[in-house]
């Protein structure tokens, strides 16, 4: 049963790159927030807040129905920490139902062998566990040595397939604690990736002597031809060699367009440090806003950490120049009023 899951996991995976080959005018990635709260707080993360309500089940099948018009491809239920939310399950067998691969991102927590079949039975499709060091201090409660149990349940029992992100930046104590990370996940069998953790307020840090030597290891390791075959998507990494440095990237940016960011309140943002632009709600999001912002050219782009929109803009690459400059006065409200402040307006 799980190979024949993952086999059609693979067919249907094919089937929607080869689609974003040919067709441009639709998102390839959505991340979606179902729940702003979260269990933990970490000091670098500005996109979570103690207090927010799960948005109710029938707006989130409500934004599925109009994700699934504008022919996204995968939509992945983030926050916050979305496992928090009573109706998860039913948020991704609506993904599935609307033909969207359906992705989550979680702290891990509430990983149990129950909750893990509950996963297997909605029809996950892929997680992402980022951990952030071996032992929790006050930067990060995202430990191995909490997290580990939940890795060998998901060894266990998970159908869907399993990324662990290890990170260095950000405040991170131990470097060498990613290290640690990446070797475990790949004894458990899981793909692997390492990040570049940008500071409380989104911004971008040089990693120190030790943070580099750390990641230039795990890069080197994780980029055979087995790991990038477990994963593709975390094996495109290029951006990152310019970040670790502080340097900047010439890249086009494709967020608003194959990349895009729903927060709780169902307005559209580029990414998750970007909130507030351009901040047009779902239901109104059509098809010319996206050919729009695929043609902007965004000011954030050099310096940007957000490693999923790097990604999924590797497909456009080769595609038209930004050469878009848009007047904020063409939507809803000024420019001004939608910037969001992290340190008051957590999301």
């Amino acid at each position: 049963m799980a190979l024949h899951t993952k086999t059609y996991r693979y067919f249907r995976a094919g089937w929607k790159f080869t689609r974003g080959l040919f067709h441009t005018a639709h998102p390839l990635l959505v991340h979606i927030v179902p729940m702003r709260r979260c269990n933990i707080d970490c000091t670098y993360c500005n996109e979570y807040d103690k207090v927010s309500e799960p948005v109710p089940l029938s707006t989130m099948l409500s934004r599925l129905d109009r994700l699934a018009f504008l022919g996204a491809s995968v939509v992945a239920s983030s926050g916050g920490e979305p496992m928090m939310h009573p109706e998860l399950d039913a948020i991704i067998k609506g993904t599935r139902q609307r033909g969207m691969m359906a992705g989550l991102i979680t702290n891990g927590y509430y990983l149990s062998p129950k909750r893990i079949d509950a996963l297997n039975q909605a029809g996950l499709d892929y997680l992402q566990i980022s951990i952030d060091n071996v032992e929790p201090d006050e930067v990060s409660k995202k430990s191995l040595r909490l997290l580990d149990r939940k890795l060998q349940w998901l060894t266990e029992h998970a159908n869907f397939d399993v990324n662990i992100n290890s990170v260095v930046g950000g405040g991170v104590r131990n470097p060498e604690d990613a290290r640690t990370i990446n070797n475990r996940a790949k004894e458990l069998g899981f793909s692997t990736s390492i990040g570049i953790i940008h500071d409380g307020s989104g911004h971008l840090k040089p990693l120190a002597v030790k943070e580099r030597a750390v990641f230039d290891n795990i890069t080197q390791q994780t980029s055979g031809t087995h790991q990038i075959l477990k994963n593709l998507y975390s094996g495109i990494r290029g951006f990152q060699g310019n970040l670790v440095e502080g340097k900047p990237n010439d890249w086009r940016c494709r967020a608003g367009a194959r990349y895009i960011y729903v927060c709780e309140k169902g307005l559209v943002h580029y990414c998750s440090q970007q909130r507030g632009y351009p901040a047009i709600p779902l239901e109104r999001y059509t098809t010319s806003d996206i050919r729009r912002e695929s043609l902007t050219s965004k000011s954030c782009a050099p310096f940007c950490t957000i490693g999923c929109v790097h990604r999924v803009s590797i497909m456009d690459f080769w595609r038209k120049p930004q050469n878009y400059k848009p007047s904020y006065d063409e939507f809803t409200t000024p420019r001004s009023a939608k910037t969001v402040n992290p340190e008051s307006s957590l999301s």
